[in-house]
């Protein structure tokens, strides 16, 4: 099988392009956001932590860190695009930079706690970018890693009930087989608990958030598969009748269309 190494969701220049892009970023938010908190609240994060979000990749999440800091903390916020960084957001605590976990260094160290959700599955080097965000860690600090397993559920529809599910597990088939070729880990969630352990982290722990039917997972599918489109027709793993169907069933709301699973993995440094 070809690889092609390469991001397919690189945020694309026309007004169309970002807005899909911008509506992909609010659903991951929708529907991964509560699980997030949750963990992060379990940690205790607070007034003065110094927290690094990697692959940011949206506002929701720098916002949230930067209010549990407040003044006398920091959020370094960063990710290969900036555009979805507004002046409203990279105010301080928050600072932005534009930066490549996996080929370029931490952008600073002693952190009390070090974040990626969706990041590290398409990293040209997932080693070497975990190991960067161990480094940063202080001793004592948190890292939280969050990363989709979608070999693990690799259904869009569970329950198979007419031709637009098949349809729609089929188009899933094809966007993984896509993904794949581009050199991204479809079952990276699943094995975050033993590289954290190999890593020499402490009080690994791990757990998972499966979507089936929401809002959020309906407008998730929307923008992939419009994002994937011509890639999916120029590798012949769809036909623009069968795109247009698939978009048609999702955004009559009468279909279920889960999300694949969200792992996060946490622990401690040494």
């Amino acid at each position: 099988m070809m690889r092609t190494d390469g991001y397919l969701f690189d945020q694309q220049q026309t007004e169309t392009g970002q807005a899909e892009t911008g509506q992909r970023s609010e659903a991951f938010a929708t529907l991964f956001d509560p699980t997030t908190f949750r963990h992060m609240e379990g940690f205790g994060l607070g007034s003065g932590w110094r927290c690094w979000e990697v692959g940011a990749g949206g506002s929701s999440v720098v916002s949230w860190l930067a209010k549990k800091v407040g003044p006398t903390g920091k959020v370094m916020a960063t990710d290969t695009d900036l555009s979805w960084a507004v002046p409203s957001v990279t105010r301080p605590p928050v600072e932005v930079r534009v930066h490549h976990v996996g080929v370029d260094g931490p952008p600073g160290e002693g952190f009390d706690f070090v974040h990626a959700r969706l990041a590290l599955g398409h990293a040209p080097d997932r080693e070497r970018a975990l190991l960067s965000m161990i480094d940063a860690l202080r001793p004592g600090g948190r890292l939280l890693i969050e990363d989709a397993d979608p070999a693990l559920q690799p259904l869009a529809c569970p329950e198979e009930t007419g031709p637009e599910q098949q349809l729609a597990n089929r188009l899933r088939q094809a966007v993984r087989t896509l993904l794949a070729e581009h050199g991204v880990d479809l079952a990276h969630g699943r094995r975050l608990p033993r590289l954290l352990r190999a890593a020499g982290l402490r009080g690994v722990e791990a757990d998972a958030y499966f979507p089936v039917a929401s809002p959020g997972c309906a407008v998730l599918e929307l923008t992939t598969i419009q994002q994937l489109r011509a890639a999916l027709v120029t590798a012949n793993l769809a036909t623009d009748e069968e795109i247009d169907r698939h978009l048609a069933d999702v955004a009559s709301g009468t279909m279920d269309v889960a999300a694949p699973p969200l792992i996060s993995a946490w622990g401690r440094k040494a």
